[in-house]
């Protein structure tokens, strides 16, 4: 922790990871701070609003930017690191990270257990599967009540494999039910918001996409175009100019890395499995793009398109126009 007043450090220390102790210590030694700086982290949420409701003028800031000024430092310590962000508030040079609420956070916690739990549900099934191809026992494909069936009836008469395996099956369909419990909670969470429902008038929008969105954009006030949003999700092309050289790479592929697979994903549906009552705008518009770029571009390309539309569908609470492929 460091502490700098016209120019030059009037204090640095060190102090425990608590907000409260953080803002005691930083009205002891600077009780007319104008700006508190800490980067982003697993605790950036805690601190932000916990030092805010201690009155502490905190800004949160992005770790990216940040540590391109902090390693040009000569020896790589936490003391310098802390005299470094001190002259970056000084300066004024550092690029705010908006901090979500803690309903948001909510809602994204309850998001990310129920892909964790369905990442090890799928892990479980496909270690049984392994372990009994490994016996010549091959499970055929299903999920669900038929793969817990199928496992079953191979293990009848094999109890000393049955004692390994049946476990793991125990542990696999418990967690199934875990996941079904959050997933109930997550279905409720959508028909509760107008935003969500509104969101998912879009084909390919599912509860998952259209609350993690939500959750994510929080208030739409907070980006000034809809067009701004493709790129804090990082589905814009990254450029690089220097003298003759011009060039457009791949997307930047920065953001909510959660939020813009399910976009894509959801371009995907949107492109290749919605029915013809379905067809829009911004479906033929992806299937050109196909035609003359592949897939996998098209698909970015839509996906950055639905963020736009989302955006724009929140800001003025308008349903999805699937002639125009935007909103009414």
């Amino acid at each position: 922790m460091s502490i700098r007043q016209d120019g030059q450090r009037i204090w640095r220390g060190k102090c425990p990871s608590d907000p409260k102790l953080l803002a005691q210590m930083i009205r002891k030694h600077a009780p007319h701070a104008k700006r508190v700086l800490f980067e982003t982290g697993p605790l950036s949420t805690w601190f932000y609003h916990a030092l805010m409701a201690e009155g502490v003028p905190a800004i949160c800031i992005e770790t990216r930017h940040a540590q391109k000024v902090l390693n040009e430092t000569l020896n790589k310590t936490d003391a310098n690191d802390a005299d470094g962000l001190a002259q970056l508030a000084e300066a004024g040079f550092y690029k705010v990270v908006r901090v979500k609420a803690f309903d948001s956070m909510l809602t994204r916690t309850l998001i990310g257990a129920r892909n964790q739990l369905l990442s090890v549900s799928t892990q479980l099934s496909n270690q049984v599967r392994g372990l009994m191809k490994t016996f010549g026992l091959l499970v055929p494909k299903g999920t669900g009540r038929a793969f817990d069936g199928n496992v079953r009836e191979l293990l009848a008469g094999n109890d000393n494999l049955a004692r390994i395996i049946l476990p793991l099956l125990d542990a696999w369909r418990d967690i199934r039910k875990r996941a079904a419990d959050l997933d109930r909670q997550l279905l409720a969470a959508a028909r509760q918001s107008q935003a969500t429902k509104l969101l998912m008038t879009i084909p390919g929008i599912g509860a998952v996409t259209a609350v993690s969105y939500v959750a994510a954009i929080e208030d739409p006030g907070n980006f000034r175009t809809s067009r701004s949003v493709g790129a804090w999700l990082g589905l814009t092309p990254r450029r690089y100019q220097s003298g003759e050289v011009d060039y457009d790479g791949h997307i930047s592929r920065r953001g909510d890395n959660h939020l813009r697979g399910l976009l894509y994903e959801a371009a995907m549906v949107l492109l290749t499995r919605t029915s013809a009552r379905s067809d829009s705008g911004l479906k033929s518009w992806g299937l050109k793009l196909r035609e003359r770029l592949g897939f996998k571009r098209a698909a970015v390309a839509v996906a950055r398109k639905l963020a736009v539309i989302m955006h724009s569908m929140l800001k003025t609470g308008e349903v999805f126009n699937a002639l125009a492929g935007t909103t009414a």
